[in-house]
C-alpha cells in the first residue's frame, strides 16, 4: 500500500503543468491518486488548454499503460499531454545509442575507388588515397594522410569533427556542409582539423588545438587523441 505517501507532484511552469509521478509505486495506485489528484485541482471552462508534461522518473511504461495514462489526463477538460518523459530507455534504443558513440578503430590504407562507412566515431590508422572516401555518423581521425573525401556527421551531425595528422583532402563534408576546395594552403597541413563555423556558415580548417574552446563537449579519449 502506498499509504499516505505522496505519488503525484504537480508543478506549474510558463509552459504548463509538469507531473512528478512516484517511480515505485505500481501502475494501478499511480492511476487512482492520478485520477483524485486531478480531480480536486479544477479547472474552469473559460480558461485555455494546458499542456501537461509527464515525468515518470526511473520508470518504464508500455505503449498501453501510456495511452492508459494519456486518456485519464484527456478526461480532464483543457489538459493535453505534451510530452512523457522517463530516465529509463529500452534496451534496442541503448544499444542503438551505444553504437553512435562507440569509436570504431580500423587499421588499413583506404585506395582510390574504396568507400570506407562506420556508425560511430571512426579512429582510421592508415592513409585516405585520393580517390577514396570515409564515412561516419561520429567524428573521424585519421592517424595517416587524407587525400581523400572524408564525410563525418553523415547525415545531420553538425557538431562533428574532421581530424588528420596530415591534411590536403579533395573535399571535407560533415553533416549537410561541404568545404569549399581549398580552404588550406596548397601544400597541406599537419595536425589539423575541419570543424564546423556556425558564425560564417561553412567548414573550416583550424588547430587541434581549438578544439577544446569550440567544442567544449568533446569527450575523454577524443582528447587523448588530439593531446597524444
Amino acid at each position: 500500500m502506498a499509504g499516505s505517501k505522496q505519488l503525484i507532484t504537480i508543478k506549474g511552469t510558463r509552459d504548463g503543468l509538469t507531473l512528478y509521478i512516484d517511480d515505485t509505486c505500481s501502475f494501478s495506485e499511480l492511476l487512482t491518486e492520478l485520477e483524485e489528484t486531478l480531480s480536486t485541482n479544477h479547472v474552469a471552462d473559460d480558461d485555455p488548454m494546458i499542456t501537461v508534461t509527464i515525468q515518470l522518473g526511473n520508470r518504464y511504461l508500455h505503449q498501453d499503460q501510456e495511452e492508459e495514462l494519456r486518456r485519464v489526463i484527456r478526461n480532464k477538460n483543457k489538459l493535453v499531454v505534451q510530452s512523457i518523459e522517463s530516465d529509463v530507455i529500452p534496451k534496442k534504443q541503448a544499444l542503438q545509442w551505444l553504437e553512435d558513440s562507440e569509436v570504431k578503430v580500423v587499421n588499413k590504407v583506404v585506395r582510390s575507388g574504396q568507400v570506407l562507412e562506420v556508425t560511430g566515431d571512426m579512429l582510421l590508422i592508415g592513409d585516405v588515397n585520393p580517390g577514396g572516401k570515409i564515412i561516419a555518423s561520429g567524428n573521424i581521425f585519421v592517424m595517416g594522410n587524407l587525400r581523400g573525401v572524408a564525410h563525418a556527421g553523415f547525415p545531420n551531425n553538425r557538431e562533428a569533427i574532421i581530424a588528420a595528422a596530415y591534411m590536403k583532402p579533395t573535399q571535407l563534408r560533415i553533416a549537410d556542409y561541404i568545404s569549399r576546395s581549398p580552404d588550406y594552403d596548397t601544400e597541406g597541413v599537419y595536425m589539423e582539423c575541419g570543424i564546423i563555423d556556425k558564425e560564417k556558415e561553412k567548414i573550416i580548417i583550424d588547430r587541434l588545438q581549438v578544439l577544446s574552446r569550440k567544442r567544449p563537449d568533446i569527450n575523454g579519449f577524443e582528447r587523448r587523441m588530439i593531446h597524444g
